[in-house]
């Protein structure tokens, strides 16, 4: 557990439809580091996952997003999977929480599908970025530059491709998490 680590709060934005590891691994990955994580979705009733070609376990939430206040994070991270990401960026609301953590230059990390919350965010615009290669098009569109590379680090925007890159997805968003705000991370 790292002393830098202690303290900090991660908010995990997800809903029905996530991919499992994207969201189990880097969960397990802060917690061990002495992170506090809170799942964080639309309800409070639990959130059911998708494990590569089926539905899988339904995961605890700890807060909803009506009750949920970016502030008391330090970073937040969102997970991928098809289901998840496409209805969370059609949520207002998850848009808006989204949004705050880029505002207050806050380490955001997202995996596989999850830029399509961040293109409706509107908060890709100039950055280098990386996702599942079917987003890479979306990306562009939005006007990031989009690289085919395991992990992808802009002023605190941590990306990566998918499940097999969570090694290198969970190292790289401790390590922002650590250093803080960017003051170079914008909206």
């Amino acid at each position: 557990m790292s002393q830098q680590s202690s303290g900090k709060r991660v908010a995990i934005l997800a809903t029905h439809g996530f991919e499992e590891s994207e969201l189990s691994v880097p969960k397990a990955k802060l917690e061990n580091q002495g992170m506090t994580v809170h799942v964080i979705a639309p309800d409070t009733k639990g959130i059911r996952a998708w494990t590569e070609t089926d539905w899988g376990e339904t995961y605890e939430v700890d807060k909803s997003l009506d009750d949920a206040d970016s502030t008391d994070y330090h970073a937040l991270m969102l997970p991928g999977g098809l289901f998840n990401p496409d209805t969370l960026r059609q949520n207002d609301k998850a848009l808006d929480f989204v949004r705050h953590f880029f505002e207050a230059g806050k380490p955001v990390g997202a995996i596989c599908h999850a830029p399509w919350i961040l293109i409706n965010a509107g908060v890709v615009e100039g950055r280098k970025m990386t996702s599942y290669p079917s987003v890479s098009q979306d990306l562009k569109n939005a006007g990031a530059e989009w690289v085919d590379e395991q992990v992808v680090v802009d002023s605190g925007l941590v990306t990566s491709r998918k499940p097999d890159d969570l090694d290198a997805f969970c190292h790289k968003l401790v390590e922002e998490i650590n250093e803080g705000r960017h003051s170079d991370q914008h909206t």
